[in-house]
Formats: structure tokens, C-alpha cells, sequence
């Protein structure tokens, strides 16, 4: 295990070596998407609140979703965006059965037939929030879309784009892998950790091309991830997490990697519904399905 998560270390730091080289470009995307765009430095320190509903009205029905009162910076935001009228009109422009919808891009508004879409945001992006396994991609999680670790390696969210999962329930065998994969992501979450906080280092020993000292750093910092879990039990998921993805289930395979900030409570038919629309080959349905309103409602 050590010599393989050595190889994962190897990518993460050149990951994080990649993004220094970026000059901070971290934007928002679909979940596959590779488009860009400004980030915000307007990140404050925010308290845990109490749970909110948003519902939404679109062309195939209504959708209730719970907004986590301990995820308060996406609540917020979801929220300021859901009371300026932000999502009105826009498209569930990206679906794919048996995994997530997809909305939240205000291009999709006036967006012509056949389209590519995804690229679009508010001009900001969000600090990640991820409090896994506490919250997961269980089936009718409601999550922020974001760009990937090549360049944003702080797992930032878009600041307005948002999927809901719709996912497959999980049979004993991948139960049994997920498990040894729970752990394996932990270990990769820890290690970015540590690497961040060599950044300056990092960034001396790149622009001197000390590659004997990155190597000795990589190393530094295995070891020091392999001590932090050596009395961590070999399946790192929790049964209740377990159980939920064999009964109902979702998309686990997106867990530690993306905020998870609600869930849907009314209207998962709806959500399913959708999911089944036809899609061209971008996956954005062939006939257009809206969010013509969304509004802020009480406890259904």
C-alpha cells in the first residue's frame, strides 16, 4: 500500500506544483468541463446556521431541496443567488442517466439549440466545504460543480453551478472496494494538506530545478501521511454511509472531492424524470428542461 499510494503522492505533488505555476487561475465548471474564469478573494470566515428549503420550479416539476446549515457559505450563496432571481430561466444543461443533473450556467438562459454550455458562472468562486463522510453523494445529494485539481487543487466550487445525484445502488463487491478506496482518499486529502503547506518551499525548489529536494520532500511527506493513519482501520467508510449506498445509491466515487451542501426532500421523481431526457452528445437534453423560478420555502 505504501509503494502504491507513493505513486499517487508523485501525481499530487505535481499537481500541486502545476498549480503554482498557474497564477492562481481557478474558476468554475461543469464536473468534466475544463473552462475558466475569475476567482474571488472575498472569502470570510462564516458560523454554522440552521437548515434552509429552496424550491424549484421547472418545466418537468417542483424540487425541494434542503440547504446544510453547517456548509453556511454555500447555503448563502445558494440562497443570494435563489432570491436575485440568478437561476431563473436556466437550463438543466447537463444529464447523464444513472449518475446527475446538471444546472446553474446563466449562458444557458438564451442558449441556442446544440450549444456547448458549462463554462458559465457568477464570476467567483467559492471555498470548498467538503465535510465527508458526514455528507456524501447518497442518491438526491445536491453538490457544487467545480473545475478540476490540475488547477484548482483547493477543490473550489463554482459559484453557481450545481448538480443533484441521482446514481446506482452499489452490490457487496465494490461496498468491499470502497471501503479501501475511503481510506486511499483520505490519504491523498492529508498529503495535499501537508504539500500546501511546503508551498513556498515548493516553489524555490521548482524554480531551482532541485528535483533531488522535491523527491526528498515527497518522501517527507508520504511517511508523515502513512504515520498519521497507521492505527486507521483498513475500510475507512462508515457503515451508515455503506448501507445508504447499497439501499438507495449515489455516486461515491465523487466523495472528498466535491462540496455536498443538501439534499433533495420533495420531488426526486422530478429529478428522475429528468435524468432519463435524451441528450445529445454533449449531454445536454435535445429538448430543453428549465428552472423557471426558484424561490425560498418553508420546511415542507
Amino acid at each position: 500500500m505504501i509503494k502504491k499510494f507513493t505513486a499517487i503522492a508523485t501525481m499530487a505533488l505535481a499537481i500541486a506544483l502545476t498549480a503554482c505555476g498557474a497564477n492562481g487561475d481557478k474558476g468554475t465548471t461543469a464536473t468534466d468541463s475544463t473552462a475558466t474564469t475569475t476567482d474571488t478573494n472575498t472569502d470570510k470566515p462564516m458560523q454554522p446556521t440552521t437548515d434552509k428549503y429552496v424550491q424549484l420550479h421547472t418545466t418537468d416539476g417542483d424540487i425541494t431541496v434542503l440547504l446544510y446549515g453547517d456548509t453556511p457559505r454555500h447555503q448563502a450563496n445558494f440562497l443570494k443567488l435563489v432570491n436575485e432571481g440568478f437561476y431563473n430561466n436556466t437550463l438543466f444543461h447537463r444529464v447523464i442517466s444513472d449518475f446527475m443533473i446538471q444546472a446553474g450556467d446563466p449562458d444557458s438562459r438564451d442558449a441556442k439549440p446544440g450549444q456547448q454550455l458549462g463554462a458559465g458562472d457568477p464570476g467567483y468562486t467559492l471555498e470548498a466545504e467538503i465535510d465527508y463522510p458526514h455528507h456524501f453523494h447518497k442518491r438526491g445529494a445536491l453538490a457544487a460543480a467545480r473545475q478540476g485539481d490540475q488547477v484548482n487543487p483547493q477543490k473550489r466550487s463554482s459559484g453557481s453551478q450545481f448538480y443533484i445525484v441521482t446514481g446506482q445502488k452499489l452490490g457487496d463487491a465494490e461496498l468491499a472496494q470502497l471501503g479501501q478506496q475511503g481510506l486511499f482518499k483520505q490519504k491523498q486529502a492529508y498529503f495535499q494538506q501537508l504539500a500546501t503547506k511546503h508551498m513556498a518551499e515548493i516553489r524555490n525548489m521548482q524554480a531551482s530545478g532541485d528535483q533531488a529536494g522535491l523527491q526528498r520532500l515527497q518522501e517527507q511527506l508520504v511517511n508523515e501521511t502513512e504515520e498519521h493513519f497507521k492505527d486507521t482501520a483498513a475500510d475507512a467508510v462508515p457503515a451508515d454511509v455503506k448501507e445508504a449506498y447499497k439501499t438507495v445509491g449515489g455516486a461515491p466515487h465523487l466523495d472528498g472531492d466535491y462540496t455536498v451542501f443538501g439534499e433533495v426532500v420533495k420531488g426526486m421523481d422530478v429529478v428522475d424524470k429528468i435524468e432519463k431526457a435524451e441528450t445529445d452528445r454533449g449531454d445536454r437534453p435535445v429538448q430543453d428542461i428549465r428552472i423557471l423560478s426558484a424561490k425560498v420555502v418553508d420546511k415542507p
